[in-house]
């Protein structure tokens, strides 16, 4: 009895000694993982970005940890990321497709698209399309004025009482996305707004949090009730939005004569027909796609620059003189004037740096066997590039972490990007809407910083800086006072 004893619990250790997970030779180094867990146990699940941090403290700007019984590799640093983003950029241009996030998309969409043919020609198509929609009677900046006069009347309408932006700011920059795509603006309080906006919130929180990981961890649970079902719901209706839109432009578009991104798409469809990688399908996920990815980062940057500008009153103030300065006599801002304004460049910059918007960026894997920094990283796999590590990293930064435009000026008070100025990624996979996002801050942030003042209500007690994690980050809700300024 005691012998059987004995060779069961040998037989128990070694089945538990196989399922520990062993890094292989020549891997980034990381900490003792668990069988099945992996270090998922030693991760916070609300923020886990004080835990990346530690590591890379610990292990160095490489190093890899197992999401359950997967391993992925975390770079960390401008020199990892650079490396592996520009100078190795096609090798580690990839993106896994065996995700929740694929699933809940269908792999029709264009961010989590495998890096390939059909990415590639989607991609070009996208910036020359964007790009087309910066000149013309109805050009990008024409589109971002008309959206800023619905922001200003409410600005306008709240003057003497404590007003909460979060609606304002995602309606503003989903409606802009909105115009771009749809040739349509909603109000503010219209239904598509907010259904789609619902949609996105909540898979965007599902996608950050604890059920994505076990859904990604264990295949045999993805067919269960549980609440990560509700992704697909979500993703169903906003695609049934989505295919009412097209079914519209469909019937009222005339072939040649685009108003907006879904003609576009269309036009060139009718051109290419089923000799590209183009399709209704995968229309209506890209649009969708892009409504996404541009409405949440526009719209927490502006609720985190306004919410330093308060705290900061000698950074909003001397915006303000520039913005006086530069633009008398002028009715309104265009994009060109950032030239001659370096210190609200300055500011904008740094209210992109401090809000670290997608502090993870959007994940990557190899697509081949490569190195990096003297490591080896097999094909498939799982990269994720720590933003956060480049945007507060010592030595790249005069304050890395304190709010100071000067992070963004030279001796002589010139604007200069340092090249650990990354937000957007970098490489192959940067965003594809940098250059809209770009233009929106500039517009928006002079626009209203000429019109109003801003400041914290006396009443609200001492600011909260620490973001609500997730797939971006978000400032804590917060209200402002809002009033005219004198010289308007």
């Amino acid at each position: 009895m005691f012998v059987s004893a004995v060779l069961i619990l040998v037989c128990v250790c070694f089945l538990v000694l196989q399922l520990i997970p062993r890094r292989p030779k020549n891997f980034p180094p990381g900490p003792f993982a668990l069988p099945i867990l992996g270090n998922l146990l030693s991760l916070s699940v609300d923020n886990p970005l004080a835990d990346f941090e530690k590591l890379r403290k610990s292990y160095g700007n490489i190093y890899s940890l197992y999401i359950g019984p997967r391993p992925v590799v975390f770079l960390n640093g401008v020199k990892a990321i650079k490396e592996a983003m520009v100078v190795k950029g096609p090798d580690f241009a990839g993106r896994p497709q065996d995700l929740f996030v694929n699933d809940v998309t269908e792999r029709k969409g264009v961010i989590l698209a495998d890096y390939g043919p059909s990415w590639k020609e989607h991609r070009r198509f996208a910036l020359m399309t964007l790009r087309n929609f910066g000149m013309g009677k109805n050009s990008m900046e024409d589109r971002i004025h008309g959206e800023i006069k619905y922001v200003v009347k409410t600005l306008e309408q709240s003057i003497g009482e404590p007003f909460s932006p979060q609606v304002m700011f995602h309606n503003a920059a989903s409606n802009i996305i909105c115009q771009v795509l749809f040739g349509t603006r909603y109000d503010y309080d219209a239904n598509f707004i907010k259904v789609i906006v619902q949609c996105f919130t909540e898979n965007s929180k599902l996608s950050s949090g604890p059920w994505s990981v076990l859904y990604d961890s264990f295949p045999m649970i993805r067919n269960l009730p549980l609440p990560f079902r509700k992704a697909f719901q979500n993703a169903k209706t906003a695609q049934d939005l989505a295919i009412e839109l097209l079914t519209e432009h469909k019937n009222t578009r005339v072939p040649g004569e685009p108003r907006d991104f879904l003609d576009c798409y269309l036009d060139e469809l009718d051109k290419k027909g089923n000799k590209s990688s183009l399709s209704e399908d995968r229309l209506i996920m890209y649009s969708l796609d892009i409504h996404f990815a541009g409405t949440d980062t526009t719209s927490n940057t502006l609720l985190t620059g306004f919410f330093y500008l308060m705290h900061f009153p000698h950074v909003q103030e001397r915006c303000q003189q520039e913005i006086d300065r530069v633009l008398e006599g002028k009715d309104q801002v265009c994009f060109e004037d950032r030239h001659n304004m370096p210190y609200m460049q300055a500011a904008i910059h740094e209210v992109q740096r401090v809000a670290n918007t997608v502090p993870l960026s959007v994940v990557h894997c190899t697509t081949k066997d490569t190195e990096l920094m003297g490591y080896s990283i097999p094909k498939g796999m799982m990269v994720i590039e720590n933003l956060t590590s480049v945007l507060n990293e010592e030595g790249q930064w005069k304050f890395p972490h304190e709010f100071s435009p000067e992070n963004f000026l030279n001796e002589q008070g010139e604007f200069y990007r340092p090249e650990a100025f990354m937000p957007f990624s970098a490489g192959p996979r940067v965003c594809v809407g940098e250059g809209l996002a770009r233009m929106e801050l500039f517009l928006i942030l002079v626009t209203l910083l000429r019109k109003f003042k801003f400041m914290w209500p006396k009443d609200a007690g001492e600011p909260d800086f620490t973001p609500i994690y997730g797939v971006t980050l978000t400032p804590k809700p917060y209200h402002m006072n809002v009033q005219l300024r004198s010289t308007q």
